[in-house]
């Protein structure tokens, strides 16, 4: 488990964290979402002890990380894959980390075979590329069967078989009760793997949630439906928990908080002819892009404009 209380960090004037308060608990994936310098990177090193907090606290398995006794075995991380001497094999490299630690020979053959290492496991890692480079940070992270384990952008420069494999893991190790905290920027891939959300804009908490409730309250599932008598069916689809939207005037509505199913049956009850039902799901980076609009700090802009910060 980790626990992230008012954690704050200033450089300066500048204060990249500010105040997040979560808690990342065991058995499921949490994602850790939000925009280019929003404080994720930072948040992530200040609960490995990387960067010292302003002010708050951070705790893996009820206390800092540096207070146990054998870190690696409380929480395997990924925050930098290249971070590792480039003439070093990648046996060399996790065997050097288990040594400091006790863990044995046999574990880092393991972790070797677990990440697909083996047919380089002897070779420099800086000529590594970088999917590989990846599996050899997520080998290092595994080393010491951590019940906790944080990744961030796991999947960077991995194919699809190594995005596959790299999903299978993380809901494996979730399925084994262990906590898993990994962030990305691929909301197709978090769709996929996380259960529980933290967002985060501006080092600020935005969201502390599930995936399914973060869709839903960007707007869920609504349908379009397209009829000749748009008013009149507005006025008998409305309910307290119903939300239409649309132009009337073009017979198209957007009905949220009702299925096919009920609004079919509505409009034949009413004699109301009906031309399209159309079901639609708000997406994951959908519903990321309509809660953090106001929290980039930077904006690209079109081909010829030059790029230019917020801040």
């Amino acid at each position: 488990m980790i626990e992230v209380e008012r954690l704050t960090k200033k450089y300066g004037a500048k204060t990249a964290v500010d105040g997040l308060d979560f808690t990342v608990r065991p058995g499921v994936v949490t994602g850790f979402l939000g925009p280019n310098g929003a404080g994720k990177s930072t948040t992530m090193r200040m609960i490995v002890g990387l960067d010292t907090p302003t002010s708050g606290s951070a705790k893996v398995n009820g206390r800092p990380y540096a207070a146990h006794r054998a870190p690696l075995q409380e929480l395997g991380s990924l925050l930098e894959a290249k971070s590792i001497h480039p003439g070093r094999s990648a046996f060399n490299h996790l065997n050097t980390l288990a040594l400091t630690h006790g863990i044995s020979r046999r574990r880092v053959d393991e972790v070797i075979e677990m990440t697909g290492l083996a047919p380089v496991a002897r070779k420099p890692a800086g000529a590594f590329s970088l999917g590989m480079g990846q599996r050899l940070g997520i080998a290092a992270a595994l080393l010491g069967d951590p019940r906790t384990v944080m990744l961030d952008e796991p999947v960077n420069g991995l194919d699809p078989e190594g995005v596959l494999w790299i999903r299978n893991l993380l809901t494996g190790l979730a399925a084994e009760g262990r906590t898993v905290f990994v962030s990305s920027h691929l909301m197709s891939e978090m769709a996929q793997t996380a259960t529980a959300l933290i967002v985060v804009g501006r080092g600020r908490l935005l969201a502390d949630t599930t995936v399914d409730q973060f869709i839903l309250d960007a707007g869920g599932h609504s349908v379009k439906v397209v009829t000749a008598e748009p008013n009149r069916l507005r006025d008998l689809l409305l309910a307290p928990d119903v939300e239409i939207t649309g132009a009337t005037g073009s017979g198209e509505l957007h009905v949220t908080g009702l299925d096919t199913r009920q609004i079919s049956a509505t409009a034949f009850e009413h004699g109301i002819r009906v031309y399209e039902l159309t079901p639609r799901t708000v997406s994951l980076e959908e519903a990321f892009m309509a809660m953090t609009g106001d929290a980039v700090e930077y904006h690209g802009t079109t081909a010829g404009t030059p790029l230019r910060s917020t801040v």
